[in-house]
Parts: C-alpha cells; sequence; structure tokens
C-alpha cells in the first residue's frame, strides 16, 4: 500500500523538525515547558506576561527575591533562547534553570522574550517580536508601564541585552536597529552578550569544514526563512550586513565553544565590528573542549560556572559594581 499523502515526510532536520507533505511539522526538540514561579534553589521569582494577544507574544519576568528597589533598581537583560530559529520557547524547562541562575547570580531583572518561531511563523517573525518585547519594555522607563514588576524593580538606565545561537543572532539585529531606528528613543543599551552565535554564510571557515553539522545548519536557516537570499544574507551573515556600523553599544562579550561548528563565525565577529567602523570594548572568550549551549546542557560544569560569572561581572562591571 502506498503511504498516505498525509503522513509523507518532505524534510527532516535531524534532531530538530519533521516536515510533512501537506504541511504538517512535528518539531523533534524543545517542545518541553515548564511553569514559572519560585525557584527554591536560586531564590527567583519568575512570571509570564503576555505583551501581545494579536501577534501573540509574551515574555517570561525573572526577579531575584533579595531584590529591594528602595535601596537600588536592578540592571535589566533583555533574553532571547536559541534554537535555529525554529526549535524552543521561553518556557523550556532548560531556558528556565538557566535564567534562574543568572538572575540570581548577577542580580538582574531578566525579560526573556517568547517570539514566534519557524516553519508556522517564518523569519523574520522572530525579530520583529524581538522588537516589540524591546519597546514593550520601554513602556516601563519612567515607572509608568502596564507591568509592576518592571516599573518596581528595573533599573533602565542600565539595559543589556543577551542570546545564544539563533538568540545572539538576535540581539546583534536589535543593536543595530537601536542604533538605525530609533535615535530619539533612550534605550540605555550598555553592552550585548553573544553566547555561541548562530551565524552562517556561503563560503565555509575552518571550524565548519567537513563538520556533520554543516548541512543541518544550512537547512534550518532555508527552512526558517523560506524568502531568504540565501546564506549571505545580512540576516544571517553578518560580515554581509551594510548595517553593522549602527549598532549601538559600548561594550560586547562574545562566547564561543571550543569544538562548536560554530566557533570560527563567532570569532571572526569582533574583525566584524572592527571593520565597519564600531567603537567600543569586545571580549572574546573561548572554553576549551567545549561543544554548542555546552553551558545549558551542563550548567554545573567548571566552564559553565565560568560563563556565568562571565555574565555577571560584565553586567556589574558595567553597572559599577
Amino acid at each position: 500500500m502506498a503511504e498516505s499523502t498525509t503522513d509523507q515526510i518532505i524534510k527532516e532536520i535531524p534532531g530538530f523538525i519533521r516536515v510533512y507533505k501537506d504541511g504538517r511539522f512535528l518539531k523533534l526538540t524543545g517542545t518541553d515547558v515548564v511553569a514559572p514561579g519560585l525557584d527554591l534553589s536560586t531564590n527567583v521569582q519568575s512570571k509570564d506576561v503576555v505583551v501581545s494577544h494579536d501577534t501573540p507574544l509574551s515574555v517570561r519576568l525573572y526577579v531575584p527575591m533579595n531584590a529591594n528597589p528602595n535601596v537600588k533598581k536592578l540592571p535589566l537583560l533583555i533574553y532571547y533562547h536559541g534554537g535555529g530559529f525554529v526549535v524552543e520557547t521561553a518556557s523550556s524547562p532548560t531556558y528556565q534553570n538557566f535564567l534562574n541562575l543568572v538572575a540570581s547570580e548577577s542580580n538582574v531583572v531578566i525579560v526573556s522574550v517568547d517570539y514566534r518561531t519557524a516553519p508556522q511563523y517564518p523569519v523574520p517573525a522572530c525579530f520583529q517580536d524581538s522588537w516589540d518585547a524591546i519597546m514593550w519594555a520601554m513602556q516601563h522607563v519612567d515607572g509608568n508601564g502596564p507591568e509592576s514588576w518592571l516599573n518596581e524593580y528595573a533599573d533602565f538606565g542600565n539595559v543589556f541585552m543577551a542570546g545564544d545561537s539563533a538568540g545572539a543572532n538576535i540581539i546583534h539585529h536589535m543593536a543595530i536597529r537601536i542604533g538605525s531606528e530609533e535615535p530619539d528613543r533612550v534605550v540605555n543599551l550598555r553592552g550585548i552578550m553573544l553566547l555561541n552565535p548562530f551565524f552562517w554564510g556561503k563560503d565555509r571557515m575552518k571550524s565548519e569544514e567537513e563538520h556533520p553539522w554543516q548541512s543541518v545548519l544550512g537547512d534550518l536557516w532555508m527552512l526558517a526563512h523560506p524568502e531568504t537570499s540565501g546564506f549571505d544574507d545580512p540576516l544571517i551573515n553578518p560580515d554581509k550586513d551594510p548595517k553593522v556600523s549602527d549598532l549601538k553599544c559600548p561594550r560586547v562579550l562574545v562566547c564561543v565553544a571550543g569544538i562548536d561548528i560554530l566557533k570560527d563565525r563567532g570569532l571572526y565577529y569582533k574583525d566584524i565590528l572592527a571593520k565597519n567602523g564600531w567603537i567600543g570594548e569586545i571580549e572574546v572568550v573561548e572554553h576549551k573542549g567545549e561543544d554548542h549551549l555546552f553551558f545549558l546542557f551542563k550548567p554545573t560544569s567548571e566552564n559553565a560556572i565560568n560563563l556565568r560569572k562571565r555574565i555577571s561581572t560584565f553586567i556589574n562591571h558595567a553597572n559599577g559594581n
């Protein structure tokens, strides 16, 4: 008997997604969710807030329970999860665990953005959601926004952005957009942190040559953005982006993993900023012997702990602590 049209698989990206001929798709990872609430191990409270019912767009907020706004408000960290623009959410237990640790150890308020993902919502939906989340957060600058936690606890004079993999790609573009589109809006972006960033390109770099994930990453991008111009699209290859010089923040932290296929793209990011005239302080850290997103999957390892310490130092150095 011939396989029914309903069950015919037209595309499978191993470990990520299976797409059927009738348009259905099955995400193979990143679908587990966990409710927000008080995490006893870190003493961090979290909750979900709807930003837009129409999009739909929501965020998960994190606040350390020992925060005392009468003494001092806390830096605001806007975070974008990874997943190749296709999988994962802000409700993932992996990110809940990671961001509880970051909120506690760095003593920050976190807005974790639950942007839309492909293939249901192809790129550039994720970029627009990410921008809308920033603009929503900025409604609280004067303490009169719709969300009490941000009004009460967040210091909008100290705003940071961070993300891993595809999320790191997103914050690169958000920092450019802040510099190019909103000159009159006060987004006091003190720094961005790119954790194992997902950038790509037509020409192979050394860490990508003969790597088994080479076709996987290319397939992910083409699935996420069917109307892309290709692997040198400025949305995936910052070396081809004429707007890089608009990147607006004084400090950048890039963390790469030593055996990650994306390592050399991350290392090259420093050169891209330099040749486009960006003036600021950039720190590039390589965690030897580690693979992509090791800090999410091995949170108690020495290198994961060191990476979180880098995040804390990056934020609190800029914050004058």
